[in-house]
């Protein structure tokens, strides 16, 4: 029995790693595709739950039965549902209307508490902006204040990185025998680009690390914003104050635009049989532009952040796709 695991959140990482040979036919150099995807809540998230959940728990930040209350895009309320549920804390998840519906009916189904908090006036369904997040936020603020809660918090939680830099980044290292170049990372919160390259880095200083964000939206990279309502949902906020970044190296960034994303996460399910969603597209897209340049001849690594059941009523999975 010792390949038994206790409960589902001992399952959460030790992803496979597989070679993208058939998208890179052609190409001089190698992507390698971490399938985080193949978590339980179906997302990379669901490490980053686990690592504030239990972080808080040493830390005496959250008591037996305590709520807990967060803003997501339904990636990290679902690592969080399934989190809470085993350990008996009752979970609150905030989400933009923006987002796929099918991402709150998977966190209600697993026991949270669902708000959906209304778009500005302006937004697009399926493109939540900056501003809308800032809505959630408030909303968030609110539940946790009146409820006497602990706020997950996934923008400041250093649980959040540190999963990814005892995690993600050492499994990637270890999974390659060291014969990595190169990481290229969508942003988020920001915690998976701070703990994997710290991690990366910390082997071998060599590899390179780039940032990922929506074209007209890559404010990090010091680009203006004029696009803040792209599709690239989970990430691309515009915000340049992300809290993980503060002194984790960058050796360049990528922009990729929504149609490109979209492109090269039905090229993943098509030619490689993986199903991701935007985010995933989005590592694709700018890792193929890195082997076409800069990167030539070298092998990347990029996460696979989550499953594309989660955009089945998006045009990402349109009919005329």
């Amino acid at each position: 029995m010792n390949d038994v695991l206790p409960s589902a959140v001992e399952a959460i990482g030790a992803t496979p790693l597989v070679r993208l040979d058939r998208i890179t036919s052609g190409f001089d150099g190698t992507i390698l595709a971490k399938l985080d995807y193949l978590n339980p809540g179906g997302s990379k998230k669901d490490r980053a739950a686990k690592g504030i959940i239990e972080e808080a728990e040493r830390s005496g930040l959250l008591g037996p039965g305590q709520p807990v209350v967060e803003l997501t895009s339904g990636n990290m309320g679902t690592g969080l549902a399934i989190v809470c549920a085993v350990k008996g804390y009752p979970f609150i998840a905030v989400m933009s209307r923006g987002n796929s519906p099918e991402r709150a009916r998977m966190m209600a189904a697993l026991g949270a508490e669902v708000v959906l908090v209304d778009q500005q006036p302006d937004s697009v369904p399926g493109q939540v902006s900056g501003g809308d997040l800032e809505l959630v936020d408030a909303a968030a603020q609110e539940i946790t204040r009146s409820r006497g809660a602990f706020r997950a918090d996934q923008f400041h939680r250093d649980g959040n990185w540190l999963a990814h830099y005892h995690g993600t980044g050492q499994e990637l290292w270890q999974q390659t025998g060291g014969g990595l170049d190169g990481f290229v990372d969508f942003l988020g919160s920001g915690g998976t680009y701070a703990g994997v390259t710290k991690a990366l880095k910390e082997h071998n200083p060599a590899v390179h690390c780039y940032v990922v964000e929506p074209a007209g939206a890559a404010v990090v990279a010091g680009r203006p914003l004029t696009h803040p309502d792209h599709p690239i949902q989970g990430g691309g906020y515009a915000m340049s104050d992300l809290n993980f970044l503060a002194g984790v190296p960058v050796d360049g960034f990528v922009q990729v635009t929504g149609d490109e994303a979209r492109d090269a996460a039905r090229q993943l399910a098509t030619r490689e049989g993986i199903f991701g969603g935007y985010s995933s597209g989005a590592n694709l897209a700018a890792a193929l532009k890195l082997l076409d340049g800069r990167m030539r001849g070298k092998t990347l690594a990029i996460i696979v952040c989550d499953s594309g059941l989660k955009y089945l009523s998006t045009d990402l999975w349109a009919a005329d796709a």
